[in-house]
């Protein structure tokens, strides 16, 4: 399995929707994070985001309200092609995430040391693909129930995609992002977070073999976040509190293992180069 520059269909097209809803959503819920300045400083600070954030949670809802109802007629071929067409979308997904650079994210995070800011990305990543899980559960409630396989496949990329460009983020932080175009550079980010470590770089850059260990790797990473999805459609409401939480949880682990691997690698250790 190869990026081969793939169109993404309409669920994987709702599903980068989503990831940018999702990550604006967190990022509002960060900026308005109560701050160590007094306790009514604090509440006046969170009621000022209130409405800013739960409009963010209406906008991550309609983007995967309408990826079912698209892909339901759609893509339902290829939703229940299972793992090699999850395989294939995400590697089409990939390149047209929105990672940001170093000098971008020390903008946007300034007087952090490297590791307060991939703390930083850890905690908006989780934050963001909780929203997903959630707003998943959430469409379990309403009057139209899209089809079940359209909505898991839409769940499943959309937080692999939180996630990939996570990884990617992460290797800008630790000083060893991947060299080559952004098809070379965001496919060695989906290994990355199969195998859930850093890119090991080889000459030629890293490749996804089909038939190789790796896509296999690969292939077994995405039916078991797909199944994880499942309980986003758990009865009521307890499938969106579910799945936000173990949205949240499994973001943070991977970020943190892949933030760990890096770390022991990274050319300016726990400080930026002077």
């Amino acid at each position: 399995m190869v990026a081969n520059g793939n169109q993404p269909d309409e669920v994987t097209q709702a599903a980068l929707e989503t990831v940018s809803q999702a990550v604006e959503l967190a990022d509002q819920e960060q900026r308005s994070a109560p701050r160590a300045r007094g306790i009514r400083g604090a509440v006046s600070r969170w009621r000022a985001g209130r409405a800013e954030r739960a409009g963010g949670r209406r906008r991550v809802g309609v983007a995967l309200s309408g990826a079912a109802r698209r892909g339901a007629h759609v893509t339902g071929i290829g939703v229940s092609a299972g793992g090699r067409w999850l395989s294939g979308q995400v590697l089409a997904m990939a390149p047209r995430l929105p990672v940001r650079n170093l000098a971008t994210l020390r903008a946007q995070f300034p007087g952090r040391s490297p590791d307060e800011l991939a703390g930083a990305l850890i905690d908006g990543a989780s934050r963001a693909s909780a929203a997903v899980g959630m707003a998943v559960g959430a469409l379990a409630v309403l009057p139209f129930v899209p089809a079940a396989g359209v909505e898991i496949a839409t769940e499943t990329l959309s937080v692999v995609g939180i996630e990939i460009k996570l990884v990617a983020e992460l290797h800008e932080v630790y000083g060893q992002a991947v060299p080559g175009n952004v098809v070379e550079r965001m496919t060695a980010y989906v290994g990355a977070w199969a195998q859930r470590r850093g890119v090991a770089l080889a000459p030629g850059g890293l490749v996804i073999a089909a038939g190789s260990p790796l896509a296999r790797q690969l292939r077994r990473r995405l039916a078991g976040r797909a199944g994880r999805s499942v309980i986003s459609l758990g009865p009521l409401l307890t499938g969106a509190a579910a799945g936000g939480l173990i949205n949240r949880r499994e973001t943070r682990k991977l970020g943190r293992m892949i933030a760990g691997d890096l770390r022991q690698r990274s050319p300016h250790g726990h400080a930026w180069p002077t």
